[in-house]
């Protein structure tokens, strides 16, 4: 079992009744067809905190969503990069928590690099669901105990981790109510969990995330997909938060406008 941190370590970073993280998707990192280069990357970055950060957003999460095909675990190059670029993201970030993921399944990666570079964060779509994904080869590695052991080990204690539960793309091997899969997850040290729809950008469902909830009891559950201006509302209702992508940019780029019309949505909850 984990540290049991929970609310007391989720709300001191993110006191906000309604927390909203923007994701900042990464263009591909260098090592991966069509890079644009480590600089390019960075600056990438750095201007899309500083739109998230106009906008009012509570967090940012760093994801290297462009490095396909993704991997399930990290190149010894893309953790180069990722601990430089969310180095300087900690460095430039005034009022945004970060965080930042590694896709596809490499907790620890994302772990190492949190304690590297200064991140207060990690986000695993993989730490206690069993899943099965055919195009990675089948049941995807989960290793809760594991992790917080690494976490320890590393001395990054103070790493949230944040757990999808029943993660997008990937199909449960058992039969587990949200609510236990948010009950099973706490018990094995998340410090908040995360529901999305079935794909990016698909809307989670509410009433997932009141099962979801339910389960949690007064812990923090966060929307994982498909959260926009119009329907912010209703889908943060019954959670404490979101995990913000697509519906954040123009193109390629994070817009504060668009920041700011959910956060403004989120500032309608009272703590």
């Amino acid at each position: 079992m984990g540290r049991g941190a929970g609310v007391s370590t989720y709300r001191n970073h993110f006191p906000a009744a309604r927390a909203i993280i923007g994701v900042i998707h990464l263009p591909a990192l260098p090592g991966y067809p069509g890079s644009p280069g480590l600089t390019a990357c960075i600056d990438k970055a750095l201007a899309d905190l500083e739109a998230l950060e106009a906008g009012g957003a509570d967090g940012v999460l760093v994801e290297n969503e462009y490095d396909r095909p993704h991997t399930l675990l990290a190149a010894r190059e893309t953790i180069a990069c990722m601990t430089r670029i969310t180095s300087e993201v900690v460095a430039a970030a005034r009022q945004c928590v970060v965080g930042i993921e590694i896709l596809i399944n490499d907790p620890e990666a994302s772990l190492g690099v949190a304690q590297a570079a200064g991140a207060s964060f990690i986000r695993t779509d993989y730490f206690t669901d069993p899943m099965f994904r055919e195009e990675y080869g089948g049941a995807m590695r989960i290793d809760a105990p594991g992790l917080l052991a690494y976490r320890e080990r590393i001395g990054a204690d103070e790493v949230m981790i944040m757990a999808d539960i029943q993660v997008k793309y990937a199909r449960l091997m058992v039969e587990r109510s949200l609510a236990s899969s948010a009950q099973i997850a706490f018990e094995a040290g998340a410090d908040a969990v995360i529901v999305s729809g079935d794909a990016t950008g698909d809307p989670a469902r509410v009433p997932d995330l009141a099962l979801a909830k339910s389960g949690a009891g007064d812990r923090p559950v966060l929307i994982g997909s498909g959260l926009d201006a119009a329907n912010a509302t209703d889908l943060l209702a019954p959670c404490d938060g979101a995990v913000v992508g697509t519906s954040l940019k123009t193109g390629e780029m994070i817009d504060a406008d668009r920041v700011s019309a959910i956060v403004a949505a989120a500032w309608s909850f009272k703590p």
